[in-house]
């Protein structure tokens, strides 16, 4: 004997009737080629499915005192444990009516009695076949779905993985810590919840889109990591040559983005977003902003998104050669900005906000220990804090 047939197990089928003749008749008829359980009544063997292992096949008696065939076959098929295990109807009624009424309550066959046991055997054997074959659908079903599941679960977290690499490269040069980058992914997802059921922004702002908010917020500055550092990390005002430098921060970024997407070789939507805004964050709503200096509706949502969150966080945020600004006094410049800097929707958003706002801008908090980074890395460069 073979490995494969000594591991071989046999089918388990349950025969249910209230006969104790008909019960021997078919025991006796299936036991060489099966396990066979037997129960008298539909309540027994109700109470047998109630067991760890089940059949994988029923023989079912339709006229019993007590629970009949059909009942117990419309208990088997309402619980998800027992749907799946066809059921094969054994009755003396041989109407097409009682046929068809058997096989609506989910029965696979129907056999009439008195049994012909090479017509029994050659049926249960067609049905087990059909559920092994079933069986093997759903498994491989299953498995699938989960395997692409974990493949999602990859994909995603590679994802976040490169977004926090490339935003980490530009923070080790920026004079902003980890935390801006947190705190602006927060308030981007809070003001695009509270903006979903707006008219002007319900069809972008989708759960979807959110996550990817959440996702590509942490890019928006990217493009700082091509600023010499002379002009990145001054602590004081820019010369205007120096600031014509920086605004190239934009174009760099849009560009870093696209670089990647490029080499993915597909379009990926959450980069999309990120390019949107990277290049857009620093348009404002009257056209002043760069670097195409955009009016309204033409900026990107995003970007306008992105905007308010950027704009809050530089105001209250301390640096070395800086104390942060009161909430309130950051709170009335963005406000006095409705309708110039921001879209005056966001910023009514941003206004309704203000306590979110402010719990995220307290959970993630600069610490010494940020603003001492900040400080050697201007020391190493010469500048004065």
């Amino acid at each position: 004997m073979s490995a494969e047939q000594s591991h071989y197990s046999p089918p388990t089928l349950l025969v249910v009737d209230d006969t104790p003749d008909n019960l021997m008749l078919m025991t006796d008829l299936l036991k060489d080629r099966y396990r066979v359980k037997a129960a008298n009544s539909g309540e027994k063997a109700l109470r047998v499915l109630q067991g760890d292992t089940l059949p994988d096949l029923i023989l079912l008696d339709v006229m019993m005192p007590g629970l009949s065939g059909h009942e117990v076959a419309r208990q088997l098929k309402r619980d998800p444990r027992t749907r799946d295990i066809p059921i094969i109807f054994l009755t003396a009624m041989a109407g097409t009516e009682d046929e068809i009424h058997g096989l609506e309550l989910g029965a696979v066959d129907y056999i009439t009695k008195p049994i012909r046991p090479a017509l029994v055997l050659a049926r249960v054997d067609t049905q087990l076949k059909l559920k092994a074959a079933a069986d093997f659908l759903r498994d491989h079903n299953d498995y699938l779905e989960k395997e692409v599941a974990r493949r999602t679960r990859e994909v995603i977290a590679i994802q976040d993985v490169a977004i926090q690499a490339m935003a980490s490269l530009a923070e080790t040069r920026d004079n902003e810590t980890g935390n801006h980058i947190r705190r602006t992914q927060h308030y981007i997802k809070v003001l695009a919840e509270h903006l979903r059921g707006h008219p002007r922004f319900s069809h972008f702002l989708t759960e979807a889109t959110i996550a990817l908010l959440f996702k590509s917020a942490p890019l928006h500055d990217i493009g700082k990591i091509g600023i010499p550092d002379h002009i990145l990390l001054k602590p004081g005002r820019y010369t205007e040559e120096e600031f014509e430098i920086m605004k190239t921060h934009t174009t760099l970024g849009r560009d870093a983005i696209q670089h990647a997407e490029d080499q993915l070789g597909i379009r990926a939507e959450f980069l999309s977003l990120a390019k949107e805004i990277a290049y857009s964050h620093q348009e404002k709503w009257d056209g002043s902003g760069y670097p195409q200096g955009l009016v309204g509706d033409d900026i990107p949502i995003s970007a306008r998104l992105m905007a308010v969150a950027d704009v809050y966080d530089a105001l209250i945020s301390r640096r070395v050669y800086k104390a942060g600004m009161p909430h309130a006094q950051a709170v009335e410049i963005i406000r006095q900005g409705r309708g110039t800097h921001f879209d005056p929707d966001i910023c009514d958003a941003f206004l309704d906000c203000l306590e979110q706002f402010q719990t995220i801008a307290e959970r993630f908090a600069d610490t010494d220990q940020d603003m001492a980074v900040q400080r050697a890395a201007l020391e190493r460069l010469g500048q004065t804090p």
